[in-house]
């Protein structure tokens, strides 16, 4: 039951976050590339466009219509479906079993500590954003992204020395999400109840408010990509499973933003068009400082282990597998925490332990992120055979 309920609120995630993000990209594209010049009185600009067989004119009024249209379109219920059902799928993954999925092997907080701070960090880091924003900070834009920025990725390192490497990248895409939603909730919406009663009423409206709202949906705009990274980055055991996985986050992050950016300033000649290559080249460099070291032989690791020149026997690892992995890799776990096994591995039978020695080298060894929350103990001199004997070719005879 468990596990539908995370792929039923994680599937509403999906859908809802698409939307929102869609609506995102959308309208500051839409912004961006009005066409500015000679527009007509109370207008701010208007675009042509086609799809789907269909042209369409949009106008967009310098504040707003004479009247109000019966039918006014809101964009909302994205962004608050999308961090509702975030939060719940943050609930049941890293909250209903702390020790598993959220607390690092060995971290100093209890559960119960542990979700207390995940949750309080949301709160936090939208109060301390809201403020920068509203400060002195908020009119040099550029120097509030740069502390923003740093402010993040310090919440990443601090994260990552108690929580997992997935739970610390989750919270701060949590806090980003928090942020988000924030901003929607407390700042952009307003201000367009704001003009759409102003305009009811028949009074000037306030064009403070609109600005102060197209600033944050900005925001909201340029953290969208490091917020999709962090969703798929599970998948990727050498982002968050690197001793140095905040720093991976931060560099991804700003390969992110400069990809963003060209999207979002490339109406505007191509003077931004560094900022793609760039980006591919922090990704190659990445890829290339997170890459596992090559694992030492058999007699550096345990040299009364080996058996012979030839590394550790088989038998000796097949025993640590069974007993350290297959509680949950089996066709029939025994750990109740799942019902089958997670991914399709399995290590069942010799060959299947073989067929994925370099998932095994890649989570068990080099970023150790397996066992979860390290649950059957698996030690530093077990971890070793598995690579001593990996780095020897992973035979079974």
């Amino acid at each position: 039951m468990l596990e539908w309920l995370n792929l039923s609120v994680r599937w509403v995630h999906m859908i809802t976050g698409v939307a929102w993000i869609g609506a995102s990209f959308y309208f500051v594209w839409l912004e961006n590339n009005l066409n500015r010049v000679n527009p007509k009185s109370g207008l701010a600009g208007d675009l042509w466009a086609i799809h789907g067989g269909g042209i369409y004119h949009l106008e967009k009024y310098k504040l707003a219509p004479p009247s109000m249209p019966d039918n006014l379109h809101w964009f909302k219920w994205e962004a608050y479906f999308t961090w509702m059902s975030g939060i719940v799928l943050l609930c049941l993954v890293f909250y209903w079993n702390p020790s598993v999925y959220l607390l690092a092997p060995g971290s100093s907080l209890s559960g119960p500590e542990g979700v207390a701070l995940g949750i309080g960090s949301l709160l936090v880091g939208w109060f301390v954003y809201s403020f920068l924003c509203d400060s002195a900070l908020g009119k040099r834009p550029a120097l509030l992204g740069g502390i923003l920025f740093v402010l993040l990725i310090a919440a990443a390192y601090g994260f990552s020395k108690v929580f997992s490497g997935r739970g610390a990248y989750l919270h701060v895409g949590a806090v980003i999400g928090t942020i988000m939603v924030g901003n929607v909730f407390r700042i952009i919406m307003p201000a367009q109840r704001a003009l759409v009663a102003a305009i009811a009423e028949n009074r000037t409206p306030d064009p403070a408010l609109p600005a102060k709202g197209l600033l944050r949906s900005r925001h909201n705009n340029y953290f969208t990509l490091p917020v999709l990274f962090i969703m798929i980055s599970n998948h990727f055991p050498s982002t968050y499973g690197s001793q140095y996985n905040w720093l991976i986050l931060a560099g991804i992050a700003v390969a992110a933003v400069l990809v963003r950016h060209y999207f979002n300033t490339r109406h505007d000649s191509n003077r931004f068009a560094w900022t793609l290559p760039v980006g591919a080249l922090a990704m190659i460099c990445l890829a290339y400082v997170t890459g596992p070291k090559a694992p030492p032989s058999a007699p550096e690791v345990a040299p009364a282990q080996a058996a012979s020149a030839q590394g550790p026997s088989f038998e000796k690892v097949h025993s640590v597998i069974q007993e350290r992995c297959s509680v949950c890799h089996s066709a029939k776990p025994t750990s109740p925490l799942f019902s089958a096994a997670p991914g399709g591995v399995m290590f069942d039978t010799p060959q299947q332990i073989q067929q994925q020695a370099a998932r095994i080298q890649a989570q068990a060894v080099t970023s150790q992120i397996m066992p979860l929350g390290n649950i059957t103990q698996m030690t530093q001199q077990e971890r070793d055979l598995i690579g001593a004997w990996i780095s020897q070719g992973a035979r079974t005879n």
